[in-house]
């Protein structure tokens, strides 16, 4: 049985991965996880393959556990593994919520690790890994710290698994995208609210570039968008600090009582 399993479905990018999916490759199943069970089921409306809903929070260890057991007990081919669920907050670090930090880290850079490590025993040569980082991957982020934090490392392990992976001849490619029209902000300004950003891409874009990317490049990890390869040039060759006090003045916020 030929299956996809693509994390943070419910929504943004997820949801467009789990669509691209069932067009591009020849899948039996898409197992599907978020929290929303609802918006899981929902997905079958638009898919040729059956969707198998996982409402689990990736956070928990006994959500990672459970899904171990069912790939053992079934025992499919993983044509593809995305990892797509994460959030962040826009805050300064000493105003931040302990909470949300530690979750930031469990779901954005723990979990995708650890689902990785789950699910490969069961993907095979061809198979194809697609890693969710960031623009945040390649430099330090104020206001963002934790979230650029936990990006770096995504960029760092997928980086190093590619190379890990290749004699096998298993893919692993991570996309790194700048803003994203998707539910992130509508978690990342809890209480402030960005008041412009000079550029979103389309989720559906970012998705197009990526598996094309993932199938037809050796790359380790692409950059949609011409803006955003022009961001990742500067962030590679001036100062850290000049591109962080950039970053800073960009985010004008709007505090709301």
């Amino acid at each position: 049985m030929n299956i996809a399993i693509i994390s943070g479905a419910s929504s943004g990018m997820g949801k467009e991965f789990v669509l691209k999916a069932d067009q591009r490759y020849n899948l039996d199943e898409i197992w599907v996880i978020a929290r929303r069970k609802e918006r899981l089921i929902a997905l079958q409306e638009g898919v040729k393959a059956k969707i198998i809903p996982l409402s689990y929070d990736l956070t928990k260890q006994e959500s990672l556990k459970e899904i171990e057991d069912k790939l053992k007990a079934e025992n499919p081919d993983v044509k593809l593994l995305v990892n797509c669920s994460g959030f962040g907050k826009f805050a300064e670090f000493i105003e931040s919520d302990y909470d949300s930090n530690a979750s930031m880290c469990d779901l954005n850079l723990k979990s995708l690790i650890l689902m990785t490590q789950i699910c490969l025993p069961f993907i095979k040569e061809g198979g194809k890994i697609l890693n969710v980082g960031s623009m945040s991957s390649f430099e330090p982020v104020p206001h963002l710290s934790v979230y650029a934090a936990t990006k770096a490392g995504v960029l760092s392990y997928s980086r190093a698994l590619a190379f890990e992976l290749k004699p096998k001849k298993i893919r692993v490619l991570c996309v790194c995208p700048y803003w994203v029209k998707t539910e992130f902000f509508g978690s990342a300004s809890d209480k402030e609210t960005l008041k412009k950003f000079d550029i979103l891409y389309e989720p559906e874009y970012i998705v197009k570039v990526a598996y094309k990317a993932l199938d037809k490049t050796k790359k380790d990890y692409v950059v949609p968008g011409k803006y955003a390869k022009l961001l990742r040039v500067l962030a590679k060759f001036l100062p850290h600090k000049f591109m962080m006090s950039v970053m800073k003045k960009m985010f004008k916020y709007e505090k709301n009582d």
